[in-house]
């Protein structure tokens, strides 16, 4: 065999290269799906801040918006059982004819958050 030969033979048996750049399809996932969650739970966060009373709303922190259902996180069982009088009072309704899109339940969710990060600047802003 001659050089060229085996050359050929090596390029043959060489593993194809497949790995793909993930940056193109992964900016398109995030302009089209996160990025319109983001909108949406901007917008009820400031609905959110309009429409809960002070006392209340600091014991909250909107975590995530999906398929029509707001979830809060709220941080004792008294300002929980205090947010859910006010929205089957008529909160909920308010908050729903104030959004533009589809908001058919918000649920409450037990827990801990922080209001500000390492640095001592607010952890959310819209």
């Amino acid at each position: 065999m001659d050089d060229l030969q085996l050359r050929t033979i090596w390029l043959q048996r060489q593993l194809d290269d497949r790995s793909a750049l993930l940056g193109l399809p992964l900016a398109t996932v995030m302009k089209q799906t996160l990025a319109k969650r983001v909108r949406q739970l901007s917008r009820l966060a400031e609905i959110w801040d309009e429409v809960v009373p002070g006392p209340i709303r600091e014991h909250t922190a909107l975590e995530s918006f999906h398929r029509g259902v707001l979830a809060v996180i709220v941080d004792s069982a008294s300002h929980r059982f205090q947010l859910q009088t006010l929205l089957t009072g008529g909160l909920m309704r308010e908050i729903q004819a104030r959004f533009p899109g589809t908001l058919e339940r918000i649920r409450i969710m037990p827990g801990q958050f922080y209001s500000v990060d390492l640095a001592g600047a607010k952890r959310y802003e819209f």
